[in-house]
């Protein structure tokens, strides 16, 4: 049994993560957590080395891949493809949860290193 906890949230600029299955917690291959990112905030243009699965229970986003803008409601869900620039932008405040791989990494344009998602570990 996991149960969510202060050290396991996660705060950036645009959005707040909060850690629920990760090998760090108990799960041996893959990382779900929750994503909740008010109105009008847009994350930056990146890509994943995993395919992930968001379902939105509140809100709506757009989310920009592959040359498309698409929009996700609440009660829907999105499969992005490992590798895809995507971008996320809040049309209203929206909560979701993501599913991946435990061992995805995000590569930002411009950064030469990718980042460790430690919501996920």
């Amino acid at each position: 049994m996991i149960t969510a906890s202060p050290e396991h949230v996660t705060t950036t600029p645009n959005a707040t993560m909060t850690g629920l299955a990760a090998p760090s917690r108990g799960s041996s291959e893959l990382s779900t957590w929750q994503v909740d990112m008010p109105a009008g905030a847009t994350g930056p243009e990146h890509s994943v080395s995993r395919e992930q699965v968001w379902t939105l229970t509140a809100g709506s986003l757009e989310v920009t891949f592959e040359g498309r803008t698409e929009k996700v409601a609440a009660g829907q869900t999105m499969v992005l493809p490992a590798d895809a620039a995507r971008r996320i932008h809040a049309t209203e405040t929206f909560r979701a949860h993501v599913a991946m791989r435990a061992d995805g990494v995000v590569s930002v344009p411009g950064e030469e290193e990718p980042r460790i998602l430690p919501w996920a570990r």
